[in-house]
């Protein structure tokens, strides 16, 4: 791994990325990474051929409360501004969970990817883009040409990154079932108070 880093004159780590992300074949000897002179020099012009491009970014930033939260957008948004290094096209907004896949806002983001608007998407957290499947969403832009960029990358590896994955889960699906309950009490309220018939409440 260090050999081909250092060929295509980058850190170790973000090669390891790369590997991760499938953006470079390779194969394991051992516990090893390693990877074909081939490749590397592929890598290595593709990389050269895309600087000679200019780079449009598109900054999405998410919450999952559809009331409030606005420092959050805002945080993240400042962030994203301070490190950007290139054209910012757009800024996306959004709001709804990260399991929600019909997210206006990253409908917005996959219909720049498709028409060439840009060519680099920015995120404070992998999990601001996606709960889950956020490699596919990787591979599905890498097809027009487009990268993923996480400003604040995941650290996390083998049991407690399957520890949080586990963790959002319960605490999405413990939200919505509060949700649930929520407004099933306010239906019962209002039935209560004659507000509401109960053919509604049956309804």
């Amino acid at each position: 791994m260090s050999k081909a880093a250092k060929r295509l004159g980058i850190h170790p780590m973000t090669l390891r990325q790369w590997a991760i992300d499938g953006k470079i074949p390779f194969t394991w000897v051992g516990r090893e990474r390693r990877f074909s002179s081939i490749d590397v020099e592929n890598m290595k012009r593709g990389s050269a051929s895309a600087s000679s491009h200019p780079r449009r970014e598109v900054l999405y930033v998410r919450v999952s409360g559809s009331l409030g939260q606005e420092s959050s957008l805002e945080t993240q948004e400042q962030e994203l501004r301070a490190t950007s290094a290139g054209e910012i096209v757009k800024v996306v907004r959004d709001r709804g969970s990260g399991l929600k896949e019909n997210r206006p806002g990253l409908n917005r983001v996959l219909a720049m990817v498709s028409d060439g608007s840009v060519t680099v998407v920015r995120v404070t957290h992998e999990d601001r883009l996606a709960r889950f499947g956020v490699g596919w969403l990787k591979r599905l832009f890498a097809v027009y040409g487009v990268t993923v960029e996480v400003l604040h990358p995941k650290k996390l590896g083998g049991r407690d990154e399957l520890l949080e994955d586990f963790i959002a889960l319960v605490t999405t699906f413990a939200g919505r079932l509060y949700g649930m309950r929520s407004a099933e009490n306010r239906k019962r309220l209002l039935v209560e108070s004659g507000q509401c018939s109960n053919e509604g409440r049956a309804s």
